[in-house]
Formats: structure tokens, C-alpha cells, sequence
């Protein structure tokens, strides 16, 4: 696979010196292009071997344009905030927004390539992690992305010769460490590694391009060169309305059941055990947090429901049974500008807490497949994907020890209508509700629908969804509480049964 980037490719200076200049005002007028249209973000990966000119390369690109332009990141050992959360969250918090160019120096095939190297995960481990990395990448183009892949590859014997030339000079000496050295030792384990990965995630949709890294002259005008024409291939594209992607039918569920038709919305709670439950349950919530292994998981806690179904008033009790200092509260409305620039995920990817916090969505990621879907907000291609992009990120919270628990608070069209009218007529409880809660209450149908779709496609064994009979304010609010009690209860006991190991930082890899 590398023998291609192993033919000695060279460019004299008088040549490099003669195709820089234009080609560096090409790559100038396309990057200025690009942030004008703001139609697509570039995100570029850097790869390779030490030596090879990795660091050179980033360099250059800031060199050769305009670097407010472009963010640099250096992807190195991760912090410990870092490692709080899952491990594509340092690089979601760091993509770019459409018009920009992101290059990171380090990615996420980064520390699945070191770990398989070092022996600290098996193959199955790397398989799964790039696994991972192709459905983030098949994701970040099917959102607009344009990622472009480096590797930056040397024979043996050329990044040898390599090391000990920048170590000779008194001026390069500090690029080699004791690290570099150390990776040449593995160089037949890394050459393998790198095989592997590079056959696995060069794709249709992101494929990788080897570049030989010996002669700058040659390395530097091969990633320039590349860069202008996809950059300028991209925008000519972009002038033109993409194709209409005809999505497959969403097939009903197998059993064809109608899951809100099947709850039991006479379920009630009278006023006096619900103060008694309530303190009941509250109190049991905050001795759980208060629990030592608590420090160990982290509890994202998602409401979803129909206008007026009580997710405020759910909400309230949650928090009322908490530390102040340990939770927060995300009401989610329509996207900002900022956040229409990124991958509709990305928002809520920013906001996944530490270890031993709670964080509340009210209303979350799911509004892809249901206001958006219903509203026409975005293609039906786009929301049929949004399925599995879902439950890949939910995944990926809960191999990490979050703890995700979903609502859906359901009402029925009669008792919403008896809410609303309360609302109107209730001077301080105006600002509930708004014109759009009435033109959404007209499309109840096709929101029931969409409803049922997106539980019968995303309650996982992971990240179930539990479904609260929210006619009756008490009876939900217990229901909720006591569920939430239970599914932290349950992971605490699942900590400690998984002894101290368990509970030890996980490797930077993981």
C-alpha cells in the first residue's frame, strides 16, 4: 500500500521556486471564496510517521494562507478534562464552521493507532475505533464537510536517515525526542498498524492520500496542489442544488403497534401520597448522587414530549433534589447561526458534562426526527440517517460511563387543548404558550407519528426510552423520579461490582 509513496519523488528548487507564487495566490483566492460562500467546512487530517514532515506541513498551510482563517489543532495527549468525556468530544468541540478550514495535526485514529502499537488494546479494540471513525466521517460529509486526509509516509531506512539528520543540526536537534526514537524501534509494528488503518477508513466519502515525505519540495507542493483542486472542485459543486436523495420507506415497526396508543393515560396520583412520594423520591435521588462511586459516571437526563406535557415542571423536581453545583439545565430552542455552521450534533455534543455531574436536556437531538422531520426544516434523507447518527452518539456516551435516560412525556390531544385554554387564561402562565404551540397542536397526526417512529428506532438496550403517562402532573412526576432513581442505583451497582479497576482513569486511548 505504501509502495507508491516509497519512489524517491523529488522537485528541484528552481522548480519549487517557480510553482509556489501561483500556486499560494490560487490557494489565497480559493480560501477567500470559501469564506465567502460559507457553504462547507474543510476539515483536513494530517498523518503519518515522525519525521515525515507532519508539523512542516501544518506550518506551511498557515504560511501559504490566510490564518484567520484556518484553526490549527495539535491533537496531543489528551487533558483531564479530555478524558471526562468521550474521546470524539475533543475533536467535535474542535471542528470548524462552513467557510473554514480545521487542520488537525493528530485525529482520531491517533490513540487507536498508539494503543494497538504499545499492546493496550487488541485488534477487536482498533477495528471498533475505526469503525467509529468512518461513521463520524461518513456523518461530517453527509452534513456538508469537506475532509481531505494526509499521510505523510517513509521507508525505514528514510525516516532513520531523517531522525539523525535533524538531530546532527544544532537548530532541528530539539525536534527528535527520546519518543521519536522509541517509535522508530516499533516502525514493522507501526508499518502494519498504519496498513491496517489506512485499508479500513480510506472511503469513498473521505479516502486518504499518501504522500512521500522526504523531499519537502515534493511534499509541499503535493499537499498544496491537492488542496486547491478539492477546495475549488467543492465550490464549484456548491453552485449548483445537490440532487434530491430519494430515502428508502420508513417501514412500519414488525408487530405494527401504535406504542402511544398503548399507555394507560387514566393513571393518577392524589395530592396527599404525592407529597409523601415525593419526598420520598427526591430524597432517595440526592443520596444517590451523594454516593461515592457517583464521581466515577456522569447523568445526562433527556425530556422530549408533547407542548404542554410538563417537562418544566418534571425538571424542577429533579434539580429541587440536587446540588446546585452539580447539574445543569440545557433548554434547547432553534439552532443559532453559530450552531446552523456545524453538524446538527454538535451542539449537544459541547454539553456533555464531566464525571459525577448531571446535565438535563430539555428537549434535545431528537428534534431532527421530529420537528424537523415534521416541519420540512430538513431533507428526508437527512432525518432518515439521523436514526443511526443518534444512537452512535448515545453509544459512545455510554461507553464512557454516561448514564442516559430518556422521557417522553405524553398527553393526550384533549387534555394539550385544556392546558393551552388554562395557559391564555392564567395571566402569569401566558408567556407558555405561542402561536406556533397551536399551529404545531394542527399537525398532532403527523407528530404522533414521527413519535412513535423515533421510539421504536432509538430505544436501544444502551439508552432505552421511557415513556411517562403525563395526563396526571403527580402520577408523571413520580413515575420520572422513582426512573431515574432506579437507572443511577442500577449503574452504581454496576460500578462496584466491577471492582476498583474499573473505577480507575481510563487510558488516553480508550
Amino acid at each position: 500500500m505504501f509502495e507508491s509513496a516509497e519512489l524517491g519523488h523529488r522537485i528541484k528548487k528552481s522548480e519549487y521556486d517557480r510553482e509556489v507564487p501561483p500556486l499560494r495566490e490560487a490557494l489565497l483566492e480559493a480560501q477567500l471564496d470559501l469564506a465567502e460562500a460559507a457553504a462547507f467546512p474543510v476539515i483536513i487530517l494530517i498523518g503519518g510517521l515522525d519525521g515525515a514532515g507532519r508539523g512542516a506541513t501544518v506550518n506551511l498551510l498557515n504560511e501559504w494562507m490566510d490564518p484567520r482563517h484556518i484553526q490549527s489543532h495539535g491533537m496531543g495527549e489528551p487533558s483531564d478534562e479530555e478524558l471526562d468525556r468521550p474521546m470524539m468530544w475533543r475533536f467535535w468541540r474542535a471542528l470548524p464552521p462552513k467557510g473554514k478550514i480545521g487542520v488537525f495535526l493528530g485525529s482520531w485514529y491517533t490513540w487507536p493507532i498508539l494503543n494497538r502499537v504499545r499492546g493496550v488494546t487488541k485488534e477487536a479494540d482498533l477495528e471498533q475505533s475505526l469503525e467509529r471513525a468512518k461513521r463520524l466521517e461518513k456523518m461530517l460529509v453527509d452534513e456538508g464537510a469537506l475532509v481531505i486526509k494526509f499521510w505523510l509516509h517513509l521507508s525505514k531506512e528514510k525516516q532513520e536517515k531523517r531522525l539523525k539528520k535533524l538531530e546532527k543540526n544544532p537548530l532541528t536537534q530539539w525536534q527528535v525526542t527520546d519518543r521519536d526514537w522509541k517509535h522508530f524501534k516499533a516502525y514493522d509494528k507501526f508499518h502494519e498498524v498504519h496498513e491496517n488503518v489506512i485499508r479500513h477508513t480510506s472511503t469513498a466519502e473521505a479516502p486518504w492520500l499518501i504522500v512521500e515525505g522526504e523531499d519537502a519540495n515534493y511534499r509541499n507542493l503535493t499537499v498544496g496542489r491537492v488542496l486547491l483542486k478539492a477546495i475549488r472542485d467543492r465550490l464549484e459543486l456548491a453552485k449548483t442544488p445537490p440532487p434530491k436523495i430519494l430515502a428508502p420507506p420508513l417501514l412500519p415497526a414488525i408487530d405494527n403497534l401504535h406504542l402511544l396508543k398503548t399507555l394507560d393515560m387514566a393513571q393518577a396520583l392524589d395530592k396527599d401520597r404525592f407529597k409523601v412520594k415525593l419526598k420520598k423520591y427526591q430524597g432517595r435521588l440526592n443520596t444517590l448522587t451523594r454516593d461515592p462511586k457517583f464521581k466515577y459516571m456522569s447523568v445526562i437526563v433527556v425530556f422530549e414530549g408533547n407542548d404542554a406535557a410538563g417537562k418544566g415542571g418534571n425538571i424542577r423536581r429533579i434539580t429541587g433534589a440536587l446540588d446546585a453545583r452539580s447539574y445543569q439545565v440545557i433548554p434547547i430552542a432553534a439552532p443559532t447561526e453559530e450552531e446552523r455552521a456545524q453538524p446538527y450534533l454538535w451542539r449537544f455534543w459541547r454539553q456533555l458534562p464531566r464525571k459525577g455531574r448531571v446535565t438535563v436536556f430539555d428537549r434535545s437531538w431528537y428534534g431532527r426526527v421530529l420537528v424537523e422531520r415534521v416541519e420540512g426544516f430538513c431533507a428526508e434523507a437527512d432525518w432518515m440517517r439521523a436514526y443511526g447518527e443518534i444512537n452512535e452518539f448515545e453509544a459512545q456516551m455510554v461507553r464512557h460511563r454516561l448514564l442516559v435516560v430518556k422521557f417522553w412525556l405524553a398527553i393526550t390531544k384533549d387534555e394539550q387543548l385544556r392546558r393551552f385554554e388554562e395557559r391564555q387564561a392564567t395571566g402569569f402562565k401566558r408567556f407558555k404558550i405561542t402561536d406556533e404551540d397551536w399551529r404545531n397542536r394542527d399537525k398532532w397526526e403527523l407528530y404522533e407519528q414521527a413519535v412513535c417512529d423515533m421510539i421504536d428506532r432509538t430505544s436501544t438496550h444502551l439508552a432505552p426510552w421511557t415513556l411517562v403517562e403525563a395526563n396526571n402532573k403527580n402520577f408523571a412526576r413520580i413515575k420520572v423520579l422513582k426512573t431515574l432513581g432506579d437507572r443511577i442505583e442500577a449503574k452504581l451497582e454496576e460500578l462496584h461490582a466491577s471492582g476498583i479497576d474499573y473505577l480507575d482513569k481510563p487510558k488516553k486511548g480508550r
